[in-house]
């Protein structure tokens, strides 16, 4: 059997003139790194070590994970993990899922004449992306501070996320804070928002630019409330004398002096998100339609920022990862090289109903390698979501002999599959 994401024929009754199928998605532009696939091949190995030799598979996965207590950990390659507790996310996503119950769901289906299996995957992420990120944090005497950075947010929610750490360090109200992004007038470096690179990098800069704000509005919160340097002490957002009741808060002091930061580092340390999802699926015996039915994931991004975006996020990954198992596939004419599936009349993208609601959980194991703790998010729910979406199927199917099937795992596939084994078994 092959454990690829290569070339794939589909009979020509399928799809207008001769084809050729891949099962490589672009509706993620991180899949070129080719992680989700990668992770796809180890979990796909390990079900079927443990099938053919007659492990539990949560067991086989339990005894190959880190410790927590061995970390930092330097892999095979080199690399070294900085922190990090992968059976806790592995146990925590079990248990949400109900992995102990599932043996009672699967009779429950047989007896509505559906084939029922559960899968699972781990992942891990290597995050690096480009290493230099520049801020330039402005008070201004109107009441607005501004946030200047290159990384330009296509949906992950940067005005929100961003301006939360300036309302924490300088104490000032959200609705003060404007980020200003995509400017070449004022934006002098960009870094860009991939490998889960953007808050990551980004707050370290901020983190800095801060720091320098509250240096200078010391010093001229010292010179308007004539008061040495060293008695001055912030509280965002007034500068106080200490044991007193006078005070200058930061609009007050850039309407004195101007009032910035600006940080621009380059930080190649890596980050390692990780987490562990759990996959439950029906699969109609008539017509090889796969129903997914149940998912839970637990993905631990070190510090969470703002668990909302976060979960969202996820939300997204999931079924961009549940589509380029089940569905999505570029279909190419073999003579011309003609795009087929170029609409999407034609190309068959995951729809809200064609999912279930999801069950995801943050885990927070702070980052070792990150003054704030964080290690990135956004991608994991992609990442795992191949391995359990097929190890599911195959669960489902291993009653009839079925041990494999190739993305995108569509119902003419499972059919065929399942056709192909019951002759098998009938021989």
């Amino acid at each position: 059997m092959a454990l690829t994401a290569t070339v794939y024929r589909m009979p020509a009754a399928a799809i207008r003139g001769r084809a050729v199928i891949t099962n490589t998605s672009p509706t993620t532009p991180y899949r070129s790194s080719g992680r989700p696939e990668v992770m796809f091949i180890m979990e796909r190995l390990i079900d079927l070590a443990a099938r053919r030799h007659g492990f539990d598979r949560l067991e086989l996965r339990r005894k190959n994970l880190v410790r927590a207590a061995a970390m930092p950990h330097r892999n095979s390659m080199g690399v070294v993990y900085d922190s990090g507790d992968y059976q806790a996310a592995l146990d925590r996503a079990v248990a949400l899922a109900d992995w102990s119950g599932f043996e009672s769901r699967r009779a429950e289906a047989r007896r509505r004449g559906r084939y029922r299996g559960i899968g699972v995957a781990n992942y891990i992420e290597l995050n690096t992306g480009f290493s230099r990120e520049r801020a330039h944090i402005t008070v201004r005497p109107e009441g607005r501070v501004d946030l200047v950075l290159g990384t330009l947010s296509s949906g992950q929610g940067h005005a929100t996320s961003f301006a939360q750490l300036l309302v924490e360090w300088l104490g000032v109200e959200l609705s003060q804070v404007q980020l200003i992004t995509g400017d070449t007038d004022v934006t002098v470096v960009g870094g860009g928002a991939h490998s889960a690179r953007a808050l990551r990098l980004a707050a370290i800069v901020m983190a800095k630019a801060s720091d320098q704000i509250v240096e200078k509005g010391r010093r001229i919160a010292a010179r308007l409330l004539e008061a040495a340097e060293a008695d001055i002490e912030f509280a965002g957002p007034r500068f106080r004398v200490k044991g007193t009741d006078r005070s200058v808060d930061l609009f007050e002091a850039a309407r004195a002096e101007t009032l910035d930061g600006l940080s621009d580092e380059t930080m190649p340390q890596p980050s390692f998100p990780y987490g562990s999802a759990v996959c439950e699926v029906e699969v109609d015996p008539e017509t090889g339609v796969v129903e997914l039915v149940r998912y839970t994931t637990v993905d631990d991004c070190g510090r969470a920022v703002n668990p909302m975006i976060l979960h969202g996020q996820t939300h997204g990954g999931i079924a961009q990862g549940v589509g380029q198992a089940l569905w999505e596939a570029c279909a190419y004419d073999r003579e011309s090289g003609q795009l087929l599936s170029a609409t999407l009349m034609d190309y068959a993208l995951p729809r809200a109903d064609m999912l279930p609601a999801f069950t995801t959980e943050i885990s927070e194991v702070p980052s070792t390698s990150h003054p704030l703790g964080l290690r990135g998010g956004g991608e994991g729910g992609t990442t795992p979501a191949l391995g359990a979406v097929v190890n599911a199927i195959v669960d489902a199917l291993a009653e009839l002999g079925v041990e494999h099937i190739e993305m995108p795992v569509t119902s003419e596939r499972v059919w065929e599959a399942m056709r192909a084994a019951r002759a098998v078994r009938g021989a």
